[in-house]
């Protein structure tokens, strides 16, 4: 029982922020799939925007949305996470690292999930398009990494809740833009998906911690018992 506790995942200080933040975020995103559940069009905030359903991104914006779309694609985003497990490992923080692989599997699986269930689409009946899971993964992928410098970092409530949230803007933003510019993505299926990814990461970096520390305790009480036994042998 020596040596320093492994660092949190979710540093205590941004727990009441990010868990605010989830809770909003989850509002969004059921209300956006109540509103264009089952729809096929866009609606009146994604014709404000943009059209979404033009192709029209030209070069050499269409090659950078091109890569964008890319690290969402599966071996984009499996190349993202082993480079980002590694880190992690490196930097001696298999928490982060357990956070990584489940927080983003659970983004990108709720995101699949919800598609089903809202059942919007973008060209045609077999396109599912709510929320988008390109913009999901990222973001999560980016909220997981500014709360692995958050917590290394040693950032307190106001500047760790404003690295985290800048993180997750700059990446739904880069994929956001990228998945509606080539018209895979209606503007507020990007929102959901940036949302999703708001609402799960906070919600199991939480649980990954309580895990943990958890089984730490549980290997924890046998050392304090073996301790106590020797100590009482000693004084007999």
């Amino acid at each position: 029982m020596t040596g320093r506790p492994a660092r949190a995942v979710l540093p205590p200080s941004l727990r009441a922020w990010l868990g605010l933040v989830a809770a909003l975020a989850t509002l969004v995103v059921v209300v956006l799939g109540v509103l264009y559940a089952g729809h096929s069009e866009p609606g009146r905030v994604d014709r404000w925007i943009i059209q979404p359903t033009a192709d029209s991104v030209r070069p050499p914006w269409r090659q950078v949305a091109l890569v964008m779309d890319f690290l969402g694609e599966p071996v984009g985003s499996a190349t993202l996470v082993v480079v980002t497990v590694a880190g992690c490992l490196l930097l001696r923080s298999p928490r982060a690292a357990v956070l990584l692989v489940a927080g983003v599997g659970m983004a990108v699986g709720t995101a699949t999930l919800l598609k089903h269930l809202v059942g919007r689409t973008i060209h045609g009946a077999g396109n599912l398009s709510y929320p988008s899971g390109h913009t999901a993964f990222l973001t999560a992928l980016a909220l997981v990494v500014a709360l692995l410098a958050a917590g290394r970092l040693g950032l307190g409530r106001t500047a760790g809740t404003s690295l985290v949230l800048a993180a997750a803007l700059v990446a739904g933003a880069a994929m956001g833009w990228a998945q509606v510019a080539l018209g895979a993505h209606y503007p507020t299926d990007v929102l959901g998906g940036w949302c999703t990814a708001l609402a799960v990461i906070p919600a199991t970096a939480w649980l990954v911690d309580r895990l943990a520390d958890r089984r730490v305790d549980q290997m924890a009480d046998p050392l304090v018992d073996r301790m106590a036994d020797a100590g009482r042998r000693e004084h007999h």
